[in-house]
């Protein structure tokens, strides 16, 4: 069973220098309808404006990944680390026992364009970790590229949760096919583009949940970016 969630019927606030969308409940928006699917607890689609962000505020107990669409994205956390994030870079932040962390538009005259997603972790207290890895056109060009999983197998980052992550940009017309393993479950997330999974049209911003389906067979009716979330 494929159930749509439309990229319309997200939480949607524009707080002027930044214009959020919520694929389930988060903050001030609340719907019990959409408080998550599986492990995953958290989608946003976040454009922020320059020289904005997010000021320095707490995290724990979730598994946080953010992946870049436009412009980048500094981060600076209370482990220490401070990197800049671009398009094709994955971030893995494991909250676990506790984090404070600060995201901002790196740039001064161009929006940042980013997905923040938030997984539940397999278990509470674990020790926070960071993780910061870059994927190249070349490997997420008309295929799934796993770019988070439970062991960090094939150079992906590493999240704490029976959940692998795939992405793939896909060129108009093209298809991938994933297989979903026995007692697993699917959301696809589309970036960009338009796509049409197990029949089923969707557009950018759109969400797909996969229930008792064996195989997902994705097809790009323009150039598309999507994610892919496997999940026990």
């Amino acid at each position: 069973m494929i159930t749509i969630r439309q990229a319309g019927e997200r939480g949607h606030f524009d707080h002027g220098w930044l214009d959020t969308y919520h694929t389930f409940s988060f903050a001030d928006y609340h719907d019990p309808a959409h408080m998550g699917f599986r492990s995953l607890r958290v989608i946003n689609e976040d454009r922020v404006q320059p020289g904005r962000g997010f000021p320095t505020h707490a995290h724990n107990d979730m598994e946080i990944v953010t992946y870049i669409l436009e412009g980048a994205l500094e981060h600076k956390d209370s482990m220490g680390n401070g990197s800049v994030i671009r398009p094709g870079d994955v971030q893995r932040m494991s909250a676990g026992t506790g984090v404070r962390h600060s995201e901002y538009n790196h740039s001064k005259s161009d929006l940042v364009h980013f997905l923040q997603i938030w997984i539940l972790p397999e278990r509470r207290g674990l020790a926070p970790g960071y993780e910061q890895k870059a994927f190249t056109e070349s490997e997420t060009r008309n295929r799934l590229r796993l770019i988070a999983s439970p062991d960090g197998r094939d150079g992906s980052v590493t999240v704490h949760q029976d959940a692998q992550l795939y992405l793939t940009r896909l060129d108009a017309g093209a298809e991938v096919l994933h297989r979903v393993p026995p007692q697993h479950y699917a959301w696809v997330q589309v970036a960009r583009g338009a796509v049409v999974v197990n029949g089923e049209s969707l557009a950018a911003g759109a969400g797909a949940a996969a229930t008792d389906e064996t195989a997902l067979s994705i097809r790009a009716e323009s150039a598309a970016e999507i994610l892919v979330f496997d999940l026990a």
